[in-house]
């Protein structure tokens, strides 16, 4: 894990995968506690995404997160409620480790693009701040 970025009530950082490269071509993998700082508890993937459309637009309020670009690219837009950043995901070996208390929105999806999401706790609506005053007002204080 490289290119670490802190932020005041967590952190982002880029995470590089291995990867193992023969004539057949190559394979890259992910372990957790490993590679990404949590046991994964579920992998979900987005895909046929419009190039206009927007994702994200959320927080969580416990809930860690790696994200990919398995196929093309898109913008993740990070915003831990004092700083935003930006980063282009177009890499598969590349992930976005996001801690929980940051807000992240993604746009600019190229045509193909397949996002893949390792994430440390099962769906839960309820560790979600959607509302993005509630969300800044919580990472002021810390989780609610």
């Amino acid at each position: 894990m490289t290119d670490q970025k802190s932020v005041s009530n967590g952190f982002v950082r880029l995470v590089d995968l291995p990867v193992v490269s023969d004539p057949r071509g190559d394979l890259t993998f992910v372990e957790g506690m490993k590679h990404v700082p949590f046991d994964i508890r579920r992998v979900y993937y987005l895909y046929n995404v419009p190039v206009d459309a927007e994702r994200g637009g959320h927080a969580h309020r416990e809930l860690e997160q790696v994200v990919f670009a398995l196929s093309g690219s898109f913008r993740m837009k990070i915003d831990d409620g004092e700083t935003k950043s930006e980063y282009w995901l177009r890499d598969p070996r590349k992930g976005l480790y996001i801690n929980k208390l940051i807000w992240r929105e993604m746009d600019s999806f190229s045509q193909g693009a397949v996002c893949m999401v390792l994430a440390s706790r099962p769906y839960d609506e309820s560790d979600y701040y959607r509302d993005y005053q509630d969300f800044v007002a919580a990472s002021k204080v810390g989780p609610l």
